[in-house]
């Protein structure tokens, strides 16, 4: 109890919750700003550290990037380029609502939802954190390898419409995803003789490209037609949001536990999460076909996922000093740059300091109510920008994000050629999104295949050995050998039920 106590004292010092609210206010901003991004904000505020003792440090980081990630679904919702990766998943389905004049309902929503899952992650860090890490940590090569297989078996279920195109798409994200250097013999592959294209295709300038600025470039054609105004509803975010619980609070709880247990996973992180819990929305929903249409069941569970991954995140980084997502990543350098080593011993050597930082989340998730609020209600003002001003606006931001990212042309290169890329697709009826799922897990899926190839010296029958891997094995097998059966099946219904003759 005495670390506890001396956790609140160091919390709810006057110059910690100066730094909160400022870092709070920051988050919000730069998640808000297509473009720019959650794990940019934390990489921005790591020099500004230097000169912090731990706990404001901490509190900085913790506090920008749990605003970010919620941030990132205002400019989401409003036009159709979401601020943060996290946010991406559900970007269509919330713009369509945006679209039917249901702003105020997907905002409030997106509010509630993101501060429930942000407290539910927070809750599972501070009771569970050893025991998931400890899970996570058991997972080898074998289990990534299949958990990236489920992923990317997610893309069938986000695409909203044909299933062959959405195949498609994922193809061609995880051929993307293959350019770079062999992650097994070290030689460049599709790189034609570029330096730049060797470290393989950044995934912001992509994300950046495909969603904001191809959907700059169809603003930009239709900008003397007078484009789609999207129609405002007038009232209270929370209007309807109490009825949404009602009816959705299941789907709460299972994508804030998805969200928990792929937070939780070292490399995962809140992108990843949300498309999960999508996908998984979608799948076992009662009506999908109302998914892309503007349908809130999607965006209760992902919305909840990537809120609660934040805080799970944190429990490998703490406990095993092995980053949870990118962002957990810079904090282990925040932690070792102030003399807390990650792992076990942190718990018993300062505990007082990892109290804090379980305050410091629930603050934070406090915290983003009302401003996450002032944030929506000042942001809406931007649909009453002539577009003539705010299209090049956000274009700024898009070039500064990409650069920053890449520090160099390249990353605004490849943020034009990614956006016309996109653009293209979208206008032929493909949809970006499994694209997009391909590369974020395309890496992932090759890097753990070879290395599990190499361990089981080219023998597959590797792949079941260990009891958790041929569980996920077993079921991702499964999984393809029923939806294989549906296609088929789906597709000899309309030859029976055609009448004969003419």
């Amino acid at each position: 109890m005495t670390a506890i106590s001396t956790a609140f004292g160091m919390v709810f010092d006057p110059t910690v919750l100066a730094v909160i609210m400022g870092s709070a206010l920051f988050g919000m901003f730069v998640g808000a700003m297509p473009g720019l991004t959650a794990t940019m904000a934390t990489a921005l505020l790591v020099p500004v550290t230097f000169f912090m003792a731990p706990v404001p440090a901490l509190g900085a980081i913790v506090t920008a990037t749990a605003m970010a990630i919620f941030a990132g679904d205002i400019p989401a919702a409003m036009l159709r380029m979401p601020g943060t990766p996290a946010s991406a998943a559900y970007a269509d389905e919330s713009y369509e609502m945006t679209k039917k004049g249901q702003l105020d309902l997907c905002m409030g929503v997106n509010l509630v939802f993101s501060v429930l899952g942000g407290i539910f992650g927070v809750l599972v860090l501070i009771l569970l954190a050893p025991a998931l890490a400890e899970v996570a940590i058991n997972f080898s090569s074998f289990e990534y390898f299949w958990l990236a297989c489920l992923g990317l078996t997610c893309a069938v279920f986000i695409g909203t419409g044909d299933t062959v195109k959405g195949l498609l798409s994922l193809f061609i994200g995880l051929a993307i995803g293959c350019i770079g250097i062999d992650p097994a013999a070290g030689q460049p592959r599709f790189t034609f003789g570029n330096v730049d294209l060797m470290s393989g295709i950044n995934f912001i300038p992509t994300l950046i490209g495909m969603f904001a600025v191809s959907e700059l470039l169809r603003g930009a054609v239709t900008m003397e037609k007078g484009g789609h105004i999207v129609a405002q509803a007038v009232g209270s975010l929370m209007t309807g949001v109490g009825g949404v619980f009602k009816k959705y609070w299941f789907n709460f709880l299972r994508g804030s536990m998805i969200g928990t247990v792929i937070g939780a996973l070292p490399g995962a992180g809140a992108d990843i999460a949300a498309w999960v819990s999508y996908a998984v929305s979608k799948k076992t929903s009662k009506e999908p076909e109302k998914f892309g249409t503007g349908h809130l069941e999607g965006i209760v569970d992902a919305t909840s996922a990537n809120n609660s991954a934040l805080g799970a995140a944190w429990i490998p980084a703490l406990v095993f000093g092995i980053p949870g997502d990118s962002i957990t990543a810079i904090v282990i350098g925040v932690l070792y740059m102030k003399g807390m080593n990650p792992g076990p011993s942190v718990f018993l050597q300062t505990p007082e300091l990892i109290y804090a930082v379980f305050i410091i989340f629930i603050l934070a998730n406090l915290l983003m109510f009302p401003l996450g609020w002032a944030a929506i209600k000042s942001a809406k003002q931007i649909l009453r920008v002539p577009r003539n001003i705010l299209l090049p606006v956000i274009l700024i931001f898009c070039i500064v994000g990409s650069f920053a990212m890449t520090n160099s042309l390249y990353g605004v290169v490849l943020m034009v050629v990614m956006g016309l890329f996109g653009w293209f697709l979208e206008e032929h009826g493909v949809p970006v999104a499994p694209l997009i799922l391909g590369l974020v897990l395309g890496e992932m899926l090759e890097q753990n295949f070879m290395s599990s190839m190499i361990k089981a010296d080219g023998s597959l029958l590797g792949f079941l050995s260990r009891p958790i891997a041929g569980t996920l094995g077993v079921a991702t097998l499964a999984l393809w050998a029923w939806m294989a059966w549906r296609g088929v099946t789906d597709q000899s219904k309309p030859a029976v039920d055609q009448p004969s003759g003419a």
